[in-house]
């Protein structure tokens, strides 16, 4: 019996006549996690897929361990995009909408207006790093290609699909000068790359396997295609991470609080809809340092 096809991974390419390499990125077991856990207006739903698509390829990029957060924040219908992805390639995302104020042929600028999205590395060893862009660009695809542009030398460029099934990705960067040394030819290079992607319809991205999409774009190009990096959705609440949000309360805060909600403390994971339930014995217990193991568990 052989094993199911991947439905979400990255996969890198390069380009051996020139100073470039590609990333292609195809999500769908993820992305449907992440739907599922609100019910999503598809405008919504498109960006949040998008959002994720863009923290994929770029969690390859950047080379780190540790901890990649992108935050797109506006006073607009949505207020919040915000995708966490690990160098363990684990990944969740949320949104906060409001959904009478959202139509369905919206653009970016309308859901998002006078927006910003920050781009943060949380590294496990190290200094947090955090670059911040207005989100100015008519589409997300445009807004990381512009964070690029502001923040570093090195050419980048997105395109950035999602239809509420599937989230896709591609991404192209200039590599050190090596293959070609001229900077004319290397910057006609760079262009020729880039506009033949730019070719690239949504509905192909969103259609068609990478093999498929390299050789329509890159025919008479040599490219080397590298196996494929799994990814997979997973939320990192736990009943422990709860119990330490409710120590740094305090104890008389604490119990204050299970007076105050009936009994219970309920602390709600808003990325994946765990609830955890903490009563007057959970917080006694936990304030004596026995842990957390208790009973009251969790429910969804």
């Amino acid at each position: 019996m052989t094993d199911l096809p991947d439905t979400d991974f990255t996969q890198r390419f390069i380009f051996d006549d020139s100073d470039a390499r590609g990333e292609l990125v195809a999500l769908e077991r993820s992305y449907a996690e992440v739907l599922a856990k609100h019910p999503y207006p598809e405008p919504v739903a498109q960006l949040l897929g998008e959002l994720m698509a863009a923290a994929s390829l770029l969690v390859g990029t950047l080379k780190f361990d540790g901890l990649l957060i992108l935050q797109a924040r506006s006073e607009g219908p949505i207020p919040l995009l915000m995708i966490e992805c690990s160098s363990e390639r684990e990944i969740r995302g949320l949104a906060r909408y409001d959904a009478d104020r959202i139509a369905p042929d919206a653009t970016l600028a309308d859901l998002m207006p006078d927006g910003v999205l920050a781009l943060t590395v949380d590294p496990t060893e190290g200094q947090r790093y955090q670059g911040i862009v207005d989100l100015d660009g008519e589409t997300l695809s445009d807004c990381f290609t512009n964070y690029f542009v502001m923040s570093q030398q090195v050419g980048t460029r997105f395109w950035l699909n999602a239809d509420g099934k599937r989230a896709r990705g591609l991404l192209l960067q200039q590599l050190p000068a090596d293959r070609i040394k001229d900077e004319e030819d290397r910057a006609d290079s760079w262009a020729h790359i880039t506009a033949l992607a730019g070719t690239l319809k949504a509905e192909e991205l969103l259609g068609l396997d990478n093999e498929t999409i390299l050789h329509r774009l890159y025919h008479e190009e040599a490219v080397r295609l590298f196996d494929v990096q799994s990814l997979h959705f997973h939320c990192s609440c736990s009943r422990e991470r709860s119990a330490t949000a409710l120590v740094s309360l305090g104890l008389e805060d604490a119990q204050a609080l299970v007076v105050e909600h009936g009994g219970n403390i309920e602390i709600d994971c808003q990325f994946c809809n765990q609830r955890y339930l903490f009563d007057a014995a959970d917080i006694a217990q936990l304030f004596a340092g026995a842990g957390v193991d208790t009973p009251s568990g969790t429910r969804h």
